[in-house]
């Protein structure tokens, strides 16, 4: 089976799994006109069925890395971009890449959902809620999930984003380890962080640039939000004197020597001037 690097970080070690060269960045809106997916009346049965289907053979209560693919494959949810996290963080999972039947149960009776169909618009809208601009979607009738959980996060769409990116750190955190190892911390900031905020591109080409950060604890990972959240593109507001990682300091460092590097020696003229 081949999955995107995203969760080869987080794999078992008996599974043997080859990553993709390249990370795409899914848009989820434009695979919902697109879905060939025939809508099913909300069935708590068929709940069960669904999960016995992509359950392990030697585990039955439990959705492994190999049935996940399939589920994804199945229910047209892209394996490179946000969508499978939305749903281990809104089931509630404890382990990237394994749902067991309890959290499987719980999570789809809550929300009403039933089918692979209703799954994937669950998650798109979850997608353009949380890592988009867009607004909240507005009720419809015959709406094919209970919206009690959308609408939660709705209500507080930063807080339930801040909590979904947290989550996503300790779902690919290995083990007992505090870390995650800074090749896996960019892959997942280019997909969480990257399209709501700009300026984590550039941060992701300093730290590939440099090569020299190895990893990223939960205090890195939790600044690097708020360093998002309340830094401008033109740092204007930083200050060096806060409490941000060195990791950041050194990023403020090289974007200030490059754009001084590339500031226009006629700026520079004028400016003597004056």
């Amino acid at each position: 089976m081949r999955l995107p690097r995203i969760f080869c970080c987080a794999a078992p070690s008996n599974i043997d799994f080859s990553a993709n060269d390249e990370l795409i960045h899914s848009s989820a809106g434009q695979e919902k006109d697109k879905s060939s997916l025939k809508p099913e009346p909300y069935s708590p049965a068929n709940i069960q069925k669904l999960f016995k289907k992509y359950a392990d053979q030697e585990n039955p209560e439990t959705i492994g890395a190999e049935g996940f693919g399939e589920l994804c494959s199945d229910g047209e949810i892209p394996m490179d971009g946000a969508l499978p996290l939305l749903l281990f963080w809104h089931l509630g999972s404890k382990e990237l890449g394994v749902i067991t039947l309890q959290e499987w149960t719980k999570g789809m009776e809550e929300s009403r959902i039933s089918s692979l169909h209703t799954l994937h618009i669950f998650l798109n809208d979850l997608h353009d809620l949380l890592l988009t601009d867009l607004s909240p979607k507005a009720k419809k009738d015959g709406e094919p999930y209970d919206r009690t959980h959308y609408n939660k996060y709705a209500a507080d769409r930063t807080g339930s984003f801040s909590k979904f990116y947290m989550a996503c750190f300790l779902l690919v955190k290995p083990g007992q380890s505090r870390n995650i190892d800074m090749e896996t911390a960019v892959t997942f900031w280019s997909v969480l962080l990257a399209p709501q905020y700009p300026i984590m591109s550039e941060v992701t080409t300093f730290i590939n640039e440099k090569g020299a950060y190895k990893a990223a604890n939960k205090d890195v990972w939790s600044m690097m939000l708020e360093f998002c959240k309340t830094v401008g593109p033109n740092l204007d507001n930083y200050e060096p004197e806060g409490a941000w990682p060195s990791l950041l300091d050194d990023f403020v460092s090289w974007k200030q020597e490059k754009t001084a590097g590339n500031k226009p020696i006629q700026n520079e003229r004028m400016e003597e001037d004056e």
